[in-house]
Parts: structure tokens; C-alpha cells; sequence
């Protein structure tokens, strides 16, 4: 395939993915104005991290000037996954150098299912890197978009900052629904209980190392009730 049809495929292969990616773009360009912090964070956010709903958490955490091992502790929970995308992702297709070290850095959730799936002989260097450089320009085009728009309104949306927990609650019961996790949820919903009223002022962080205790003893607990069977979720 030709280098110009290559890129060409790239582009393509990020339409659908833009449709989602630059909405929830420019909700983080006016999350940004609106917390009281300076338009710049947006792109600089959207470049320098590119992870998608943890930047909005990023926003919200900033604006309420947490801790930085908070900070730290909530992206690494958050974004923990990304350590197993490699095992399956095609990064060898990359080339070695910039074009890979790039590939690795943009691999975002989107990226991730458009590529893992594609077959292996109709990938190629150019394509992958083209698409995640797309899949990236959507993502801060849509934050510079959202900045400039929320710089024109009036005065602030109230509630807009609410977006991203509304964003989390549906998340979360999408997976509680689809995956029958309903423990976790309820484990989830006791760790931040017993978070607030243990450690005031630091609820987050301890509400994440508790989580993380309560769901590796229900791990353990799983497989020892079955230990013939290959427990998938935790």
C-alpha cells in the first residue's frame, strides 16, 4: 500500500473515534475555564498527559489543590490498566525509534480497540501513527474549542462540574450492570464511607487503598471458594 493511502487509511480509522473523543474534548476546554485556572492547562493537559477522563479528574483535583500523592495515587488507579495493553497491542508494527516511542504514548483506550483488532496485514507504521496523531489532534482541538467557548459564555454553567462524576456514575453502573459486579460497587461505596469518617481531609487517598485492600482479599476469597475456576474479575 502506498504511503499517501496508508495515512489516508490512518485517517479514517480515527473518524468514529473523533465523534466521541472531541465533545468530551471540549468539555475539558470549559471544565479548565470554569474551575478558575488558566486556558492554557487544557492543551497543555491534552498534550502533555492524553489520557482522556483522567485529565478531567486531573482538572477537578488541581482546582481543589489536593495533596500530590493524591493526585499521583488517583491517576495510577485510574490508568492502572494501560500496564496490560502491551501484551496484545501491535506496537512492533510501529517503527523503532520516534514513531514507536509515540505509539506507545498515545495509546489510549480508542487507539487500543481500533488497532488490536485490525488485521495484522492491513496495519502498517504509517496508518497506526497517523490514526493516533488524529485520535490526539481531535482531543485537543476539542479542548481549545471548549476554552474559547466557555470564555464567551456569560457566566459560568452551574453544575457543569458535576459532568465529570455524572461521567463516572455511569460508567460504573454500566460495568456493576454488564459484569454482575455488584460487590465491588457495594465495596466501593464502604471504602469511601469509612474513608470520610476515618481519615477527614484525605478521603480520596484512602479511600483508593482501601478499595484496593477490600478487592484483593475478594479476589482471594473467590478463589479459594473456587479454585478450579479462572476468576475474571475481581
Amino acid at each position: 500500500m502506498e504511503p499517501s493511502s496508508q495515512m489516508r487509511a490512518g485517517f479514517l480509522d480515527s473518524l468514529g473515534v473523533g465523534l466521541g473523543i472531541f465533545p468530551l474534548g471540549i468539555a475539558l476546554g470549559v471544565l479548565v475555564v470554569q474551575a478558575g485556572l488558566p486556558w492554557w492547562l487544557a492543551p497543555a493537559l491534552s498534550i502533555g498527559v492524553f489520557a482522556g477522563s483522567v485529565e478531567l479528574l486531573l482538572v477537578s483535583m488541581i482546582a481543589a489543590s489536593l495533596p500530590l500523592v493524591t493526585i499521583a495515587a488517583a491517576v495510577l488507579a485510574v490508568n492502572f490498566r494501560h500496564v496490560f495493553y502491551p501484551l496484545s497491542f501491535p506496537i512492533t508494527v510501529a517503527r523503532p525509534g520516534i514513531a514507536r516511542a509515540y505509539s506507545v504514548y498515545a495509546m489510549i483506550d480508542e487507539a487500543y480497540a481500533t488497532y488490536v483488532l485490525l488485521p495484522r496485514e492491513l496495519n502498517s507504521s504509517r496508518r497506526m501513527i497517523t490514526g493516533q496523531l488524529f485520535m490526539q489532534a481531535y482531543w485537543v482541538g476539542g479542548g481549545l474549542v471548549g476554552v474559547a467557548l466557555a470564555s464567551l459564555l456569560p457566566e459560568p454553567i452551574e453544575g457543569f462540574e458535576f459532568a465529570l462524576c455524572s461521567l463516572f456514575i455511569v460508567m460504573t453502573l454500566d460495568a456493576a450492570h454488564s459484569r454482575r459486579e455488584v460487590p465491588s460497587v457495594v465495596l466501593a461505596g464502604l471504602s469511601v464511607t469509612v474513608a470520610m469518617l476515618a481519615v477527614p481531609g484525605a478521603e480520596l487517598l484512602a479511600a483508593l487503598i482501601i478499595f484496593t485492600l477490600t478487592l484483593s482479599l475478594r479476589y482471594a476469597w473467590s478463589r479459594q471458594r473456587r479454585p478450579d475456576d479462572v476468576v475474571t474479575h475481581a
